[in-house]
């Protein structure tokens, strides 16, 4: 019986599946049309005109207009012409065949990539302004305005006050978007919120707690006001990293775009995009970007960016915390319209020492919240012998939630290993356990994890340190050990290159050096969220007013902030021409007069740093910079092979490109790279004077192996905006083959000025 029942239930499934129809699968997308042609005109995102345009085009695929309002989730009707909407294969197939349609790509996501750090670069010294800081000549970058794609904004910061801030420049076209409490001011003139993305790869409909610009996360307030929050005494973390916190334009206004849920869909950032360039910003910054590096038409950076610079804007991007892959370039924020910055550490250290029963000493790392009572010392319990009843071993030694036993723990130092999740929860699990402090082997040697804000004081100590910890612990009868925290400063030789900064070569155009400069980004103090953070299973209620954080994600907005007071005081400067100034004045030396390492100690070379580390003060008078137009860009975008098709998505009229494909070599970048020399070669440079009159005479450091010729050597300059173009010539010698890339670099120089490019060189691989 038990055997026909089986089978009726089998043929009633069968004869389902045969009679019900196969539900088609909805995928989100984003349909680009090209360049809009109305953007003389002011337009805002709901333009009545545009939108039904976009109602008629997927109506007539959907074969109902009503279909199409309920598909479409964006309408881009200000400088990106398109829309976002969720849609089957087949539908993505019809219009990808529409003639009026240049790019259907799904709707993908992107991943986000932290106040000492502004005297070590040089702006206040011994926390006064100097007479030749560029924060005095210009003015603390007043009025301009910065806008940041990211998570948001916690309006309530004392970084966004307003006190004393003259009214809001007429230029400014944008708004504030009140759900959630959120008020803006003279200080943060615009806080938007773009979720359409997010909940349509969601699949389903948000809750109305999306609804809001405020930053639930931190990471967007941390990077607003990091490039343009105003000066805050008393700021601090947890007692960590004591004095004042300020933006690098602390004068300028700022706007919060927020593109970033769980994740940053490209959806969100083009809208944003959108919004930013009609609201009137004057730099953008954008901590975030893809894995990997993809090409300039696929992805919504590139390509609302491209429209960004096209209107005068500098977009600033994080190269992204990939770290270095032998072989392959990490960096992902790649177009050469775009500033790409890479991350390194200042002269700032949090030492956080254990000290054994024994007197052997242990140099860790945390923050100086993390200290003990001075030289008391406390029983110490690996975490596997603290194990709760119903907790494995394997749990217990990585400190998982509710593994260790409160009897156990109580009043002692409780000794975990890193990884799995974050180390700041264990630190919780500790704390809940009744411990009084942690000592965290890392997983790797040189203990490279990020410093975070632990619940009891914490040591980061090295995989190897870490076993020597444990072996104390079991070869004593009654182990015992205190953890001694405290900031450090100037005792640290900076820059050095982070570990997780991504680097080049660039993976999609290897001509382009990327990233194109450092900044630091290593235990950055700056604005936070008071709101509740999600661990992985726990939750921080700590309300932090600021925090410390590390990431190229901090390094971006200390350029932007940067590029904001360059913007200030040279309103007339193209993007590219502020670019020029921030890459052409860059160091490449540390504090000790050495070259910049990398994490491993050793020397870095322009695919850490491009050409090298931010240096402000420099950045002001340039002397000479290289310069790029719209049509510069175009052809780049020529000479990779760009077809009709392609090139309407980033302008929106037929352009003609040259007869001859220009080389890429002579892509008028401020850093040279020619990644596959074989014999010699030939390549152009054109410089602008934005300064006085001179006389230059270049200098050449020549790449191993790589005879280098410049004609001609001297360049004189007679008036501001006047050009020079100049030819470098590359010879590659017998001996050079025992390097994949070599590295160099060439400086114009009138004496003051000093205009260095790097050249990276690599070889021309035998194909057989």
């Amino acid at each position: 019986m038990k055997i026909i029942s089986s089978l009726l239930l089998l043929f009633s499934l069968l004869s389902f599946l045969q009679i019900s129809p196969i539900l088609a699968v909805k995928k989100s997308y984003v349909v680009y049309l090209g360049r809009n042609s109305h953007t003389s005109k002011p337009s805002t995102l709901g333009n009545d005109g545009m939108t039904e345009s976009y109602y008629d085009l997927l109506g007539s695929c959907l074969k109902s207009k009503e279909k199409a309002k309920e598909a479409i989730f964006y309408s881009y009707t200000s400088h990106i012409n398109g829309f976002a909407a969720t849609l089957e294969d087949d539908e993505v197939d019809q219009l990808s065949n529409r003639p009026e349609v240049v790019s259907v790509f799904p709707n993908e996501v992107n991943q986000l990539h932290t106040t000492r750090s502004w005297e070590f670069l040089g702006l206040e010294r011994n926390g006064q302004i100097p007479a030749d800081s560029i924060w005095l000549k210009a003015r603390f970058g007043e009025d301009v305005i910065i806008g940041n794609l990211d998570t948001g904004v916690w309006p309530e910061s004392e970084s966004f006050e307003d006190e004393g801030m003259g009214p809001i420049p007429t230029r400014w076209k944008g708004y504030c978007e009140t759900n959630d409490g959120v008020k803006c001011n003279r200080k943060l003139i615009g806080a938007r919120y773009f979720n359409k993305g997010y909940e349509a790869a969601l699949g389903r409909p948000l809750d109305s707690s999306n609804n809001t610009a405020r930053d639930t996360n931190g990471h967007g307030t941390h990077t607003l006001s990091t490039a343009g929050g105003r000066f805050v005494s008393g700021a601090n973390f947890l007692g960590s990293a004591y004095g004042t916190a300020k933006g690098g334009s602390p004068h300028a206004r700022v706007a919060s775009y927020k593109v970033c849920w769980p994740g940053c869909y490209d959806a969100d950032i083009l809208a944003a995009f959108d919004a930013a360039i009609q609201d009137g910003v004057d730099i953008l910054s954008i901590s975030l970007g893809r894995a990997v590096a993809i090409p300039y038409f696929r992805d919504g950076v590139a390509i609302g960016s491209f429209q960004a610079v096209m209107n005068g804007i500098l977009v600033v991007c994080s190269a992204g915390n990939s770290g270095q892959v032998l072989g392959f370039g990490t960096t992902s924020n790649v177009a050469p319209w775009v500033l790409t910055v890479a991350a390194s550490t200042i002269d700032r250290e949090f030492p956080s020492n254990v000290v054994l029963g024994n007197n052997k000493e242990f140099k860790g790392t945390s923050f100086n919240t993390n200290n003990l009572s001075d030289r008391k010392y406390y029983p110490i319990v690996y975490s596997v012998d603290a194990k709760a009843a119903n907790a494995s071993a394997q749990l217990a030694q990585i400190c998982y939630p509710e593994s260790l036993d409160p009897t156990k723990v109580r009043g002692k130092i409780v000794y975990c290993l890193g990884g799995v999740m974050p180390d700041v929860e264990k630190s919780l699990v500790v704390a809940q356990a009744g411990g009084v402090g942690m000592i965290l082997a890392d997983q790797t040697a040189d203990s490279s994890s990020i410093r975070q804000g632990f619940f009891v004081p914490t040591s980061l100590v090295s995989a190897i340190d870490g076993l020597s910890v444990l072996s104390y612990i079991y070869s004593t009868m009654s182990p015992v050990a205190y953890i001694s925290g405290s900031t450090e400063i100037g005792k640290v030789v900076a820059p050095v290159m982070a570990s997780f900064s991504s680097t080049g070569p660039n993976e999609i155009t290897p001509e382009i050096l990327k990233p194109d400069i450092t900044a630091p980004g290593v235990n950055i103090l700056a604005a936070y969220t008071k709101a509740p953070r999600r661990l992985s299973r726990l939750i921080d209620r700590r309300p932090l007013s600021f925090n410390i954080i590390s990431g190229t994600s901090m390094s971006c907005p200390h350029v932007s902030g940067i590029a904001g007071l360059l913007k200030t005081m040279h309103p007339d400067w193209s993007a590219a021409a502020i670019k020029s100034a921030i890459m052409t004045t860059a160091r490449t030396s540390s504090t000790a007069r050495q070259p910049i390492a990398d994490a491993s100690a050793a020397e870095a070379t322009p695919f850490n740093y491009g050409s090298g580390h931010l240096r402000p003060n420099r950045e002001m008078d340039p002397g000479l910079v290289y310069d790029l137009t719209t049509t510069d860009y175009l052809n780049f975008l020529c000479s990779i092979g760009y077809n009709a098709t392609q090139m309407s998505i980033f302008i929106e009229e037929p352009y003609a490109c040259p007869p001859k494909n220009i080389s890429l070599l002579n892509f008028n970048y401020p850093s040279i790279t020619v990644p596959n020399l074989s014999g010699n070669v030939t390549l152009t440079r054109t410089l602008k004077n934005v300064g006085t009159p001179g006389l230059y005479t270049v200098r050449v450091k020549k790449p191993d192996g790589i005879l280098v010729k410049v004609e001609p050597e001297n360049l004189k300059f007679s008036k501001l905006n006047e050009e020079k173009t100049f030819k470098v010539m590359l010879k590659a010698m017998d001996n050079w083959f025992d390097s994949s890339y070599v590295f160099g670099g060439l400086t114009w120089s009138d004496g003051v000025h000093h205009v260095r490019s790097p050249i990276v060189v690599g070889r021309q691989l035998t194909q057989f």
